[in-house]
């Protein structure tokens, strides 16, 4: 087959890449210059929406409702802008091996895709149970939640299985807006995960109290302390049970695991230096290889309001990340600088009536403040980090627009505070001063 050459190629076809082509718009690309590979089927979309709104029963969100870039305010890049800015998009493309010697790509088909500047933006793939050979999780109606045909296959079992039975495995991200989505979807719904209490990478066990509680309230059986070891099915092959580790067997007509992601790195494994389970960037996500960038998920980068490199998995970053790439792309070319990535860490997460927001770093000591009471007409409560006397990080469910402004600037700012207690007393009072 013909080999396709662009000046600027990105890989993968998530958040991020619909992002760097909005920049690199911005920046005067020609036509022709650049291209979007992509294994999905579709163009770049707010990918947020498939655990949320494109899951609802009534008032539900389909494409091409949310192409990017609507998830930020932006305009909607439907398929029709790419075309019209020459931006080529090559659609339904597995790429199966990378060439950095070569600058080149080769897809299953094989086709060969050359390049002057890489973007890696490939982001995550998620973690499945048949990877640990868990029996019987190669089940029909076993379902994880990445991309949109996952989401378009677990709507049309909702529809099919409308009163049964779900299980949801894993208390994280995806479990909690899954078991919300579902019992929306009128489901009778189990969640499952081995941890003392809900998403435990971020929550302190206070805040945790307050999500259980609300969510068994919604009528979620929660489940702590065990996991999945089997899947039952019936002679059809879709799951009947599943099993868990202290001997229960929980009545099953979907599943929805959630129990983490990658990130999709194989195919430059040995070509790009790594770390922290990423590839290591600069502050311009450049990697170690000339030309080449890493962007979203993928990317392991010095955050620099912490004297730290981390790798963050947020739609926020993946968006932010890969603006920064293309402005120091183009800004290269011209023999320009551009300002270091200064990240705040962002996280967010909307369920039922329940929309909570968080900023910095969630180390040292905590203090939990406002009413966590889950029969409240408002639980407005949160919590600030303090560590080395400074306020770091700062968690708020059902904060205003304004409140929320005021929590980010605390985080950003960590300004110094003498009195946990005080603290405490004040609240969000004492973000809505600084």
């Amino acid at each position: 087959m013909a080999e396709k050459h662009f000046k600027y190629v990105i890989l993968g076809g998530g958040v991020s890449a619909g992002y760097a082509a909005r920049e690199f718009s911005k920046q005067g690309v020609k036509p022709g210059e650049l291209a979007i590979i992509s294994k999905e089927h579709v163009a770049p979309y707010e990918r947020p929406a498939l655990s949320k709104a494109y899951l609802f029963p009534e008032g539900f969100a389909r494409l091409p409702g949310f192409h990017v870039c609507v998830g930020s305010g932006g305009e909607r890049l439907l398929p029709e802008w790419y075309k019209e800015k020459g931006i080529e998009l090559i659609l339904g493309t597995e790429i199966v091996k990378a060439d950095i010697p070569t600058k080149s790509l080769s897809s299953a088909a094989g086709e060969t895709f050359t390049y002057d500047v890489l973007i890696i933006a490939t982001g995550s793939t998620v973690i499945r149970l048949t990877d640990f050979k868990v029996a019987g999780a190669d089940a029909k109606n076993i379902f994880y939640l990445r991309e949109i045909d996952d989401a378009d296959h677990l709507v049309e079992v909702l529809k099919a299985k409308k009163g049964g039975k779900a299980v949801v495995v894993g208390g994280g991200y995806i479990g909690l807006e899954l078991s919300a989505v579902l019992r929306l979807n009128n489901l009778d719904v189990s969640m499952v995960y081995p941890e003392p209490w809900c998403m435990p990478r971020l929550f302190t066990a206070g805040i945790a109290a307050f999500y259980e509680g609300y969510y068994k309230k919604k009528g979620v059986n929660i489940i702590k302390g065990t996991v999945a070891v089997g899947f039952g099915s019936h002679d059809n092959g879709e799951v009947k049970d599943v099993k868990l580790k202290d001997g229960r067997v929980l009545d099953a007509d979907v599943v929805v695991v959630g129990v983490g992601g990658r990130p999709l790195i194989t195919l430059f494994k040995g070509q790009v230096e790594e770390e922290k389970g990423g590839i290591k960037t600069d502050a311009f996500f450049k990697t170690s290889i000339p030309n080449v960038y890493a962007v979203g998920d993928v990317a392991t980068f010095p955050l620099k309001l912490f004297g730290d490199i981390r790798r963050v998995e947020h739609v926020d970053h993946a968006r932010k990340s890969a603006e920064q790439a293309v402005k120091a792309i183009k800004a290269s070319e011209e023999g320009k600088g551009i300002e270091e990535y200064d990240y705040l860490p962002y996280f967010y997460s909307r369920s039922f009536d329940l929309s909570w927001q968080f900023y910095g770093d969630n180390v040292g000591e905590t203090v939990l403040f406002g009413d966590s009471d889950i029969e409240s007409p408002t639980h407005k409560f949160g919590s600030y980090w303090i560590k080395d006397g400074k306020v770091v990080g700062v968690f708020l469910e059902s904060g205003t627009p304004d409140e929320n402004k005021a929590i980010a600037k605390v985080a950003k700012l960590q300004p110094p505070v003498n009195s946990l207690e005080l603290l405490e007393k004040e609240g969000l009072g004492f973000a809505s001063k600084i």
